[in-house]
């Protein structure tokens, strides 16, 4: 796996290239977004980037959405900003998830395994006792088919689609509008939510607060 990071703190850099080394990982640097603009261009085979939002020569927000979205390139944002906008901005303009500053390499690296995985996953996702089919759209507990509304598994399939990302609660009420033309408000989503829970009797789906919802692999 080819990751890139876009950092221009030299001591996060050398304690990132170690860890990664260690760990397997083919890590490259750029320390700004202009060698990274350049770099992104002459190099295809990048499967992850980490990209820090605060460059000496710019914002890496517009970095990413000018550049490494029309890549597809999935993105964990790097950030010493824990304010909860830019953690929100970060998740709606499509990062694969967040870390703020200071940082254990250990965390990030787990952060960094579990997007290599999504990247990777197969059309079966087995979370607990629970089985998702991506490609049927289907999911059962101990083998057994849970009963679920069309729109109920339109959001658990959202869910196990970004497995281990938050997806934000804007997103979930642009998507409900997109699948049913019906406006719902944060407290709809609430009681979607909770009546999923319920028919599903295990506690994969976590709310994380102010923000939105998330299925972890555990």
């Amino acid at each position: 796996m080819n990751i890139l990071l876009i950092e221009d703190n030299m001591s996060i850099i050398k304690g990132l290239l170690y860890c990664f080394l260690k760990n397997g990982l083919n890590l490259k640097y750029k320390t700004s977004i202009k060698e990274a603009r350049e770099y992104l261009i002459n190099n295809k085979e990048i499967d992850l980037i980490i990209l820090d939002i605060t460059l000496p020569d710019g914002d890496g927000f517009i970095l990413y959405e000018k550049v490494i979205k029309n890549l597809q390139i999935p993105t964990i944002f790097l950030t010493a900003k824990d304010e909860e906008n830019d953690i929100v901005r970060g998740l709606e303009i499509g990062g694969e998830d967040y870390i703020t500053k200071p940082f254990s390499t250990k965390e990030l690296l787990a952060r960094v395994n579990k997007v290599l995985l999504r990247i990777n996953k197969k059309s079966i996702i087995k979370v607990r006792d629970l089985i998702f089919d991506l490609d049927k759209v289907v999911l059962y507990k101990n083998d057994r088919k849970v009963e679920l509304t069309a729109l109920e598994l339109k959001l658990v399939n959202l869910l196990f689609n970004n497995l281990g990302k938050v997806v934000s609660r804007s997103i979930i009420l642009d998507k409900i509008w997109e699948w049913t033309g019906n406006y719902v408000d944060d407290h709809t989503i609430t009681v979607y939510f909770k009546r999923i829970r319920e028919k599903i009797g295990t506690d994969i789906i976590e709310t994380v607060k102010g923000i939105g919802y998330r299925i972890d692999e555990k």
